[in-house]
């Protein structure tokens, strides 16, 4: 049954009820579940053993240090019985189709973040129980009835608490946080687990004193600017449970990308590389620096006869290593390049940002490399 969806917005008060939705190790529960003679053992999905990338891993590869973005070279050393296995993306997305059909059976304020993961506004719900905490409950239950397969949930009053609690009772769990919970929470809550700090920003805080939410909350918002730039004044508002961002059911989804047109036409795999790993570079010093990663590398190709081919690679993690966004540029590229073997551009792009960052950002490049 397809349900109407709307696009209100509920307003925004410490009364709203936000559910996060993350599907446990998506691609490859999917995969495990389809097979049975992998349920139960280490698997990657995407790559292979000699190459490419992990799209994602299993629970059982998550033990031995595998995760979603890592090579697959490294995944193999770490983990020398992972079985690989290739992804099929319309298979995750029929899937994927299937779930949010759920989502919208009891609520049109909807915000997909990717295939596995959404926001939900329940604050008024179509259906099911008034409590937030029910329906997180009922929807998990019909997940599984549907597909097989299972979610964790984190249930709050915004969106940033929601998503934080989404994690906590991983896999196949659901945390709950209420308004007057949030605080205390948040005070002992360490600084690596709240969503948007990354490992290399927790690192500087703990060098600086700061491991918790509780140490943080003691820094006035100029103080915070004056320590993390211009993102301290999120953290500001983080650390004291300020997120009145609403569920955005007609969100775009912001990206930062590069591209660079050149002045003759290459041809020369190698030479494609190279002018991509410099593209890669621009694009992840603007993630580092802001401390905002993404999921979701896109490669943008344009022939001599301007035809653009552009090809996209999902991940259950954010790509938070320079080595890491290269290999998958560079693994996109290999896939293509006898389809467009000769470019007159290259472009690279990331998606799926931990954090909203306003419109899209295409860095300004000169017109080709000096």
């Amino acid at each position: 049954m397809k349900w109407k969806r709307k696009a209100d917005r509920a307003p925004l008060t410490r009364d709203r009820k936000i559910i996060h939705i993350d599907m446990d190790a998506f691609f490859a529960s999917v995969e495990q579940r389809d097979n049975p003679d992998l349920r139960g053992k280490p698997i990657a999905v995407g790559g292979s053993k000699l190459r490419g990338v992990v799209a994602a891993a299993s629970y059982e590869a998550r033990v031995f240090g595998v995760r979603s973005a890592m090579p697959s070279v490294t995944a193999r050393r770490l983990c020398p019985q992972l079985i690989f296995v290739k992804s099929n993306f319309d298979k995750y997305r029929e899937v994927s189709d299937q779930i949010r059909d759920i989502f919208y059976s009891y609520t049109d304020l909807v915000e997909p973040l990717s295939l596995d993961e959404a926001y939900l506004d329940v604050t008024e719900s179509k259906r099911g129980p008034v409590s937030a905490t029910l329906i997180a409950q009922a929807i998990r239950q019909e997940i599984y009835a549907t597909t097989q397969l299972t979610a964790s949930a984190g249930v709050s009053f915004n969106k940033f608490l929601a998503k934080v609690a989404s994690d906590i009772n991983k896999p196949n769990g659901m945390k709950v946080i209420m308004p007057e919970e949030a605080p205390a929470f948040l005070a002992d809550l360490p600084v690596e687990d709240f969503h948007g700090i990354g490992k290399v920003t927790a690192a500087r805080m703990h060098k600086m004193g700061y491991r918790t939410g509780g140490d943080l909350r003691q820094l006035s918002e100029m103080e915070m600017a004056q320590r993390f730039g211009k993102v301290g004044r999120h953290y500001y508002r983080i650390v004291r449970a300020l997120d009145d961002r609403p569920v955005n059911p007609n969100r775009n989804r912001k990206s930062v990308g590069a591209e660079r047109t050149y002045a003759d036409d290459i041809s020369s795999p190698a030479v494609m590389k190279e002018k991509l790993d410099w593209l890669v570079q621009k694009v992840f010093s603007y993630l580092v620096e802001r401390d905002n990663f993404g999921r979701t590398v896109t490669l943008k190709m344009k022939s001599p006869e301007f035809v653009i081919h552009t090809r996209s690679r999902s991940f259950s993690g954010e790509i938070r290593k320079l080595q890491d966004l290269k290999e998958i540029a560079r693994h996109l590229l290999d896939e293509n390049v006898e389809e467009v073997p000769v470019v007159r551009l290259l472009g690279i792009s990331v998606s799926n940002l931990e954090r909203e960052a306003g419109d899209a950002v295409q860095l300004l490049l000169p017109f080709e490399e000096e």
